[in-house]
Order: C-alpha cells, then sequence, then structure tokens
C-alpha cells in the first residue's frame, strides 16, 4: 500500500509548493487529479499535471484560471488561458501543468461533448472516465498530499482492475472513446476490466458512431504501441468494436474446412505476429505493416483439390488495400502509408528465399526494391514465423539468417540499397540522339535487370557499354563523342558504385 510519506516525494516538484501556498492565499482549494497520480502510485514518470481547483466560498469566477495566473506570475512564465473552457496552462522546467475549476458534467446523446457547470471535488471526480483516473492529492498546506478516493481507485489500482466511477452504462454512453481508453488502459497496464464494465461496452459498442475517426485512430494507435498489443485486439474483438472501426480485420477470424481441410485462423495469426514484432521494435508502422500484411487473404482465399487452402496474391492486394485501409481510419497518406504498402508487398520475399538456396541475383533485386526498408522486412518476415513446431521456427529462423548474411554480404559489395542505375533515361536520349519513347523505357530496363542478375557491374563505364550494345539490336546507333561515358558533356552519377544515393 502506498504511504503518506511516499505521497509527498512525488510532490517534491517546487511547483506543487507554489500551488499550495498561492491557493492557500486566494482562499482556494487545490488538488493534483488523475493520470499524474495513478501513475506516481504506479512508479511511472508523468510530465502532465492536472490541478483541479475548489472555490468553497464560491467568491471567485472562473477559480482554475485565477490560480493559474497567480502561479505563472510567480514562476515568471507564460500562462495561456482557455476562457470558453475555463482552463489554463503553464510550462515550468518539461512539466505541462493545467488547472482547471471543480466542475459537473452532462450529454445529450448525439455529442460527447459535456455541458459544464461549476461542481464539487467529487463531482469532477465522478465525471472521470475510471476510478484509478479519478484520484486526488491534496494541495492545502494543512493536509498537502493526502490522498482524496471517493471512488476506491487505490483498491482498483492495487487489484489490477479498470472501473468507471458511476453506472459504466452511463459512463460509456455519454462518452464512447472511454470504451476505447478502457481497452487501451487495460493494453498498457495488462490490466482487467470488471465483468460489468466490459459487459457494457459490448452494449454500447454502436455508440462509437459519434466519436471522430482521429480520436479513434488515436487510441487504436497507443494500444498498438502497447507491451502486448493482442491484448487490446482481443477486447476490441469481443466487445464488437473491432467490427464497427476496422472491419477489414474482424474479416480475417475464423478457420474454413473443405474436405476436413483447413486453414489456420489468420485473425489469431495476425496478433501473433504484431506481438512478435512488438518484441524486437517500437516503430508503430512496423507495427501496422504486421496487423495488414495478411489482410488481404479473406479476399483472396481459394480452395485447391491438389493444394489445399491458397491465399495466392495476397501480397499484391493486401498492398493496394493499405491506402484505402488508411484513409478509412484517418491515418497518414504520407510516407508512412507507403512504408507499410511496400513492406504488405514485400513481406513474402524474404520467405521464399529462406526456403531454398539464395542466389546473389535474387538477393540483388530484394535489396533493390526493398530499399531503406530492407531491415524491417526481416523483422517483420522473422516475426511471420507463428507454427508450434519449435524444430520448423527453428530451421526458418537458421535461414533466414543465411539471408541476413548474404544481404550484408551482397550490399557491401554491390551498394544496391536505394540504388539508382548509373546510366539514366536522360543520357540514353542523348547518347542515341532520340526523343523519349518507349525503346527508352526498354533499355533503361534491360540495364537494371543486368546489373541486378550481375551481368553487368554496377559502375558507370561497365553500364555505358552495355546499354550501347543494347542500343544497337534495336538498330540504334551512338553518336561518335559518346561512345564511351564523357563526364564534360554528359550528367554522371559520381562514385555511383560507392555511393548509389548520389
Amino acid at each position: 500500500m502506498i504511504t503518506f510519506a511516499a505521497m509527498k516525494e512525488h510532490l517534491r516538484h517546487p511547483v506543487f509548493a507554489v500551488v499550495s501556498e498561492l491557493a492557500a492565499e486566494l482562499n482556494l482549494d487545490a488538488y493534483v487529479i488523475g493520470g499524474f497520480v495513478r501513475d506516481a502510485i504506479l512508479e511511472r514518470p508523468c510530465k502532465d499535471i492536472d490541478i483541479v481547483v475548489v472555490d468553497p466560498k464560491h467568491k471567485t469566477e472562473r477559480p482554475g484560471i485565477a490560480l493559474a495566473e497567480a502561479v505563472a506570475k510567480r514562476a515568471g512564465v507564460k500562462v495561456h488561458v482557455f476562457r470558453n473552457f475555463g482552463t489554463a496552462q503553464i510550462k515550468l522546467d518539461d512539466y505541462e501543468v493545467e488547472f482547471v475549476g471543480a466542475r459537473r458534467e452532462s450529454y445529450q446523446r448525439e455529442s460527447r461533448k459535456p455541458i459544464t457547470e461549476d461542481g464539487t471535488l467529487e463531482d469532477d471526480q465522478l465525471r472521470r472516465d475510471f476510478t484509478i483516473n479519478a484520484m486526488a492529492l491534496d494541495l492545502h498546506p494543512d493536509r498537502f498530499a493526502q490522498l482524496v478516493d471517493p471512488f476506491s481507485g487505490l483498491d482498483d489500482l492495487t487489484s489490477n482492475c479498470i472501473r468507471t466511477p458511476q453506472d459504466p452504462d452511463v459512463t460509456y454512453s455519454d462518452d464512447p472513446l472511454r470504451m476505447m481508453r478502457a481497452i487501451r488502459f487495460a493494453t498498457q497496464l495488462n490490466y482487467t476490466i470488471v465483468p460489468e464494465s466490459l459487459d457494457a461496452i459490448i452494449h454500447n459498442a454502436q455508440r462509437i458512431s459519434i466519436v471522430s475517426k482521429e480520436r479513434i485512430a488515436d487510441e487504436l494507435n497507443k494500444i498498438i504501441l502497447a507491451p502486448v498489443p493482442s491484448i487490446g485486439f482481443k477486447l476490441l474483438f469481443d466487445s464488437g468494436l473491432l467490427k464497427l472501426i476496422f472491419p477489414e480485420m474482424t474479416a480475417l477470424h475464423g478457420v474454413e474446412y473443405v474436405k476436413g481441410k483447413g486453414h489456420k485462423d489468420n485473425f489469431y495469426h495476425t496478433l501473433q505476429v504484431l506481438d512478435n514484432v512488438a518484441q524486437r521494435s517500437n516503430n508503430l508502422w512496423l507495427r501496422w505493416a504486421a496487423i495488414l500484411h495478411d489482410i488481404a487473404k479473406p479476399a483472396t482465399k481459394r480452395f485447391e483439390p491438389e493444394h489445399g487452402w491458397t491465399f495466392h496474391g495476397h501480397e499484391d492486394r493486401g498492398a493496394r488495400m493499405t491506402p484505402k485501409i488508411f484513409a478509412a481510419l484517418k491515418l497518414p497518406l504520407n510516407e508512412h502509408m507507403k512504408y507499410v504498402q511496400k513492406l504488405v508487398q514485400l513481406h513474402l520475399r524474404p520467405i521464399a528465399l529462406s526456403k531454398s538456396e539464395v542466389s546473389d541475383s535474387a538477393i540483388r533485386r530484394l535489396l533493390f526494391e526493398a530499399g531503406d526498408v530492407i531491415d524491417d522486412l526481416m523483422i517483420l518476415c522473422e516475426s511471420d514465423i507463428t507454427s508450434k513446431q519449435e524444430e520448423r521456427v527453428q530451421r526458418y529462423l537458421k535461414n533466414f539468417q543465411l539471408v541476413r548474411e548474404k544481404l550484408k554480404e551482397i550490399e557491401e559489395k554491390d551498394h544496391l540499397r536505394n540504388w539508382q542505375p548509373p546510366v539514366t533515361g536522360e543520357d540514353i536520349m542523348k547518347a542515341f540522339g532520340i526523343e523519349p519513347s518507349l525503346q527508352v523505357g526498354i533499355l533503361k530496363n534491360a540495364l537494371r535487370d543486368a546489373i541486378l542478375d550481375g551481368i553487368v557491374a554496377n559502375n558507370r563505364p561497365a553500364a555505358w557499354a552495355y546499354m550501347i550494345e543494347q542500343g544497337e539490336k534495336f538498330g540504334l546507333k551512338v553518336k561518335s563523342e559518346y561512345t564511351t561515358p564523357n563526364p564534360l558533356e554528359l550528367p554522371v552519377k559520381e562514385n555511383a558504385d560507392e555511393n548509389p544515393k548520389q
């Protein structure tokens, strides 16, 4: 059990002493509330401090703002006031401190934006989402660091429970985003949502429709970034929320049998891959690639009598689905989406290489196509091994290690990561005196393939000679002054074989 002395230690930052002193001078009561208190008890760092201010004599209008302005003046910092919300914020060192007057809330059914009015501390605690976020520490000089916990949040924190201060049906119906937050906290803390609260989430799941996609995506990303994200996805699935916010993922669920042959449940396989990636990387977008790597399997599922269940082309279909899913979820349609799309597109390539002897040509092509994502691609592919047969897992991992060694060897020799051909389309047109045409594209592709297949060295002189040779097959004649690459007249890529990024 947390002791009074321990709680007082968490309030050692000078801002708490200043708030305590000035609140007493202004005849106000001030309390630290919410996440800071929860994380202090859990011994987790927290830089966001929420101060609830109560005017017991009802003489101060907007008491939160009044106290914030006094603290800012004393500390010599700027105060940001949001009068429409009755709040104010200051930054002190690397802490953000927000002040608000105690309030009670009521809601209209079609909106999650509350109607607020002045209230007591307990009113303010009652409006909080969960009991573990409703605890407060008194900052009055006579009661400094005393815990105010009318809804037994400390007991729930000790018991690892997610519970609402009031009827969960009311809590989740009033603000349906709290359903996502309940699952997020359960995932981050590895806590249990109490049965009546989980039942209320199931009952109110359809209410998620009034929440903006952006807010949902924010909570979903926090679930994905948890140490074991599958906890949250199982709760989202079991509660019915996942089908409403991300139906493509729920479509992965289930096993179909034909003639006694069934495929694996791709929903739970995906969760295992996600957890595997989470053990190795905190990259949110790599975790999204794990979620989407098999997303097109339901659309490509076929039963072939000779081969059983197949999912041919699911990597291509999944890559095409990725932008649509990102758009629907209001995720960024920028380089992050393109990164995920590329990993989904390529996720089978290293697996195919691991099953047979690896050729230099295949490795070159993988390096060329993957570019900077090659290391993350290998993490994804290794995480995709979810067999329960340990011998099979170790065999695949051993083969993947061989692929990694070959990747390193070829990269050091040929410099193909983010590679650009040492001879460009502009070079081809200038050398042969031709305009943009199909022939230029064919010559560029032939040169690329020759270098990737190891037929031509990855340098400008060798590539130039090959270009002339291939051009002659089309009946093209190189201009006499361009029989060799002349750096004075052509755009030369300096050190192309040492630094292909230039």
